[in-house]
């Protein structure tokens, strides 16, 4: 007999529609099967063997996030294929900062009302996001709550799983005065700061849809362009040059992220010209009127990712990031003190 239950239906909560999700998403998930996967999806617990080659002491480096309200742009325009590349970007960058490869990823999506093929969109996303950051989708959850969500609206979390040699997570007491600071180039707003995007702009779909010349795009189009994923990159540039310390430019821009990584009694200085700013910070400063200081507590501002290297390292470490694609340019050094973070 096949599950079905017509009262748990009409209470709101499809299983059959959860089967179907299953069976639409398989396709997507196959695409990120690396050799450590021992299981398919539908079982009670993903399985996955570590390759410890060439490691003598591994370490296990996990991380979790979700996309925030991101998530409200994406409703607004009924497109859903891209917001899972972010919620992996934001567990695999992060990671990624300890110097980890990132292994495998499980996702959580939580509906109001489980559409198969919505959900098989999320889903196509989320593999992206794994095929970008080399590591495998080994499961999830679709948690369908009808009364908790609103039917055309979702909440999207995940957590990736990571393995660093012992010898070899980065050691930010390395750092020392003189040390540069390089910046890659973000995307766009990548995952944090909507709330203020969000009251900067409405929603509605008018709005979202609004081509804006100086983005070349519509600005809902502009603000869903996913977080960029800095895995592949950062591991290349961690085989070449020796990385002293690495911040991912989240909530809280760089004000937060980047004193994260420094050890004590030392300051970062950041040259407030060097920053190549995108046109989509501009313009959210200039419709929400924002003072600069708030602007760079939030957003990233044009840079997603901070690499902190010797300053005889630096054009090596620049070279290696531009090879891989990465517009890298250097922002600012280290100092002695205790002021955290001065932009000038």
């Amino acid at each position: 007999m096949k599950s079905y239950s017509d009262s748990y239906k009409n209470a709101g909560v499809d299983v059959t529609a959860g089967y179907k999700a299953v069976e639409l998403m398989k396709s997507h998930i196959a695409k990120t099967t690396s050799k450590g996967v021992l299981s398919g999806i539908g079982g009670f617990g993903g399985l996955f063997e570590l390759d410890l080659t060439g490691i003598k002491n591994p370490v296990l480096v996990s991380g979790t996030d979700g996309v925030g309200t991101k998530l409200k742009i994406a409703f607004s325009l009924d497109k859903h294929d891209t917001i899972g590349i972010d919620c992996v970007a934001m567990c695999a960058n992060d990671i990624v900062c300890s110097g980890a490869k990132p292994l495998y990823f499980l996702d959580y999506i939580a509906v109001g009302k489980n559409v198969p093929e919505r959900v098989a969109e999320i889903v196509s996303g989320i593999a992206q996001g794994c095929i970008e950051s080399d590591c495998a989708l080994i499961g999830g959850e679709t948690a369908e709550m009808p009364g908790f969500y609103p039917e055309d609206e979702y909440d999207v979390a995940g957590f990736c799983v990571g393995v660093v040699d012992k010898s070899e997570i980065i050691d930010i007491t390395t750092q020392k005065a003189g040390d540069v600071i390089i910046a890659i180039a973000s995307s766009g707003v990548h995952s944090n700061g909507f709330s203020l995007v969000r009251k900067v702009f409405s929603s509605s779909d008018t709005n979202m849809l609004r081509h804006i010349s100086e983005l070349s795009t519509s600005l809902g189009e502009a603000l869903l362009t996913p977080t960029k994923i800095y895995v592949k990159p950062i591991l290349n540039l961690l085989s070449q040059v020796k990385v002293k310390s690495i911040s991912h430019i989240t909530g809280g821009g760089f004000y937060e992220n980047i004193p994260r990584s420094l050890p004590e009694g030392l300051s970062a200085k950041v040259e407030l010209s060097s920053i190549e700013i995108l046109p989509i910070f501009d313009l959210i400063k200039s419709a929400g009127n924002i003072p600069l200081n708030d602007m760079f507590n939030t957003f990233n501002m044009g840079v997603g990712m901070c690499v902190v290297v010797d300053k005889n390292d630096a054009d090596k470490a620049l070279d290696s990031l531009r090879k891989s694609g990465e517009n890298a340019y250097i922002i600012g050094e280290l100092y002695d003190g205790e002021d955290g973070i001065v932009l000038c």
